[in-house]
């Protein structure tokens, strides 16, 4: 039986269900041995809370990838998460030289952006870098505006299939090998996303909710990843992983004053249902 191993990079909240905190369970839960590579370790995530903790673990990463080569560890499949600096950029394009299996798979979420702006602390010399990165993977996993701002094309709140062709055409461009979009919204009351691989074009959308979550962002990515590893098609993947991000949100609203993320434990089952269908 193949057992996979994924190595996620990414930093790690220690209350507030994000980043590692959410793609640890996520991913475990599909079956897969993950290991895990903190980029940074907060005490809380930054949206809404005030005063927390940060300590940076830039210096560490390349110890840690030097010591995997030496014990012969290397991983099938490498997923990042959000990346605080240049630097961890370049860490993890080094990670995959030198610890990625031979047939090892990279899927790479940009998350530096939402809503047309760019997080605090990145610039246009972190765009560039990440769209470095991002050509390197199998799979990348944009919102909207990421794709814009890593294709250099205006960001757009109206759009047509025109934009997305263009959005898509552009991170090509870059080297990745397929594109899951998320975010697309085609008409008013729903959402989805875009599957481009191969040259096939597919969307799947649903309903869009009024209450939205901290870390959605992170669960679709981590159950689209987990869907994928699982061997689920990229457009199953997408699928499985929107109708669990859905599921979550939905379950969030049930819970009182869940402010800080969202509630994606207590629909796990449902993630491990789907994959097993």
């Amino acid at each position: 039986m193949f057992y996979p191993r994924i190595l996620t990079v990414q930093d790690i909240s220690c209350v507030g269900q994000c980043s590692l905190t959410v793609a640890l369970p996520i991913l475990s839960a599909c079956g897969i041995e993950t290991a895990v590579l903190p980029s940074a370790v907060l005490s809380t995530h930054t949206a809404g809370f005030s005063g927390y903790t940060f300590r940076d673990l830039t210096e560490d990463m390349p110890a840690v990838s030097a010591h995997w080569e030496k014990q012969g560890l290397t991983f099938d499949a490498l997923y990042t998460g959000y990346l605080g600096s240049i630097r961890q950029v370049d860490e993890v394009l080094a990670i995959i030289d030198r610890n990625l299996a031979r047939d090892g798979r990279v899927i790479v979420d940009p998350a530096m952006a939402d809503n047309g702006k760019l997080y605090p602390g990145f610039d246009s010399v972190f765009v560039s870098r990440m769209a470095r990165l991002c050509g390197r993977a199998d799979y990348v996993v944009p919102n909207i505006t990421e794709a814009a701002m890593l294709t250099g094309l205006p960001y757009r709140t109206e759009y047509d299939r025109a934009y997305i062709d263009a959005l898509i055409a552009g991170l090509l461009s870059l080297g990745c090998r397929g594109v899951i979009l998320t975010g697309v919204s085609y008409e008013a009351g729903t959402t989805g996303v875009v599957v481009y691989e191969n040259g096939e074009y597919a969307y799947y959308a649903h309903v869009k909710l009024e209450n939205s979550c901290h870390g959605t962002g992170d669960i679709y990515s981590a159950a689209f990843v987990g869907a994928l590893v699982r061997g689920k098609s990229a457009y199953d993947a997408a699928v499985i992983a929107a109708d669990y991000t859905v599921l979550c949100i939905r379950t969030t609203a049930e819970v009182e004053n869940h402010w800080y993320g969202a509630c994606f434990e207590p629909v796990l089952s449902h993630l491990i249902t789907a994959l097993n269908a």
